[in-house]
């Protein structure tokens, strides 16, 4: 529907540092939207989609590891925001950029929310034009839910939740279809 890459948010838990709470696993990253494109370009061919999906998931794993050891960008900012407030200084720069708002305006919101019993969890977007997505992997299944608010024109989580389902029907045949060698 939509055809484009927006800001996501993936929740990273710190809980290894002293009153860690979360910071953000930015998901869309050009890796992932090189492999998301490749479905839509007929000269690109499985072996090559499937050379895409795995620097697209060694991305998402390493800006994962970073987000959880700390190093992500978004709590960073936000202690530097908030130093500035409570030290009564200007709002530094960043903060007025047109760029970090729209960073920072979460189209998609996104968790894993993992149990070992058959349930599905759910939250709602964090933006009115947005989407709140929940996922539960399973051994043989994924429980998912999404929501949107019935009051933006531009949502439809149905809509959503059957392009994913299409989606990862895709990629089920991408790997069914391509062998990879064992070596």
């Amino acid at each position: 529907k939509y055809r484009r890459c927006c800001a996501t948010y993936e929740s990273a838990s710190l809980r290894m540092f002293r009153l860690g709470r979360t910071d953000t696993i930015r998901s869309a990253s050009n890796a992932s939207a090189s492999f998301v494109k490749s479905f839509d370009d007929p000269s690109k061919q499985n072996l090559e989609k499937l050379d895409l999906m795995e620097k697209a998931v060694k991305a998402h794993r390493s800006y994962t590891n970073m987000a959880i050891s700390g190093q992500a960008i978004d709590r960073h900012l936000l202690g530097l925001k908030l130093q500035a407030a409570e030290e009564k200084l200007s709002v530094p720069a960043i903060f007025r950029d047109p760029a970090y708002a729209k960073a920072l305006h979460y189209h998609l919101s996104t968790s894993q929310v993992p149990s070992k019993t058959d349930c599905v969890m759910c939250f709602g977007p964090v933006v009115p034009d947005g989407y709140g997505f929940c996922y539960n992997p399973m051994e043989d299944h994924i429980n998912f839910a999404v929501s949107s608010f019935n009051s933006c024109k531009e949502t439809d989580a149905g809509d959503l939740a059957g392009a994913v389902e299409e989606a990862l029907l895709d990629l089920r045949r991408l790997l069914e279809q391509t062998p990879r060698s064992k070596l």
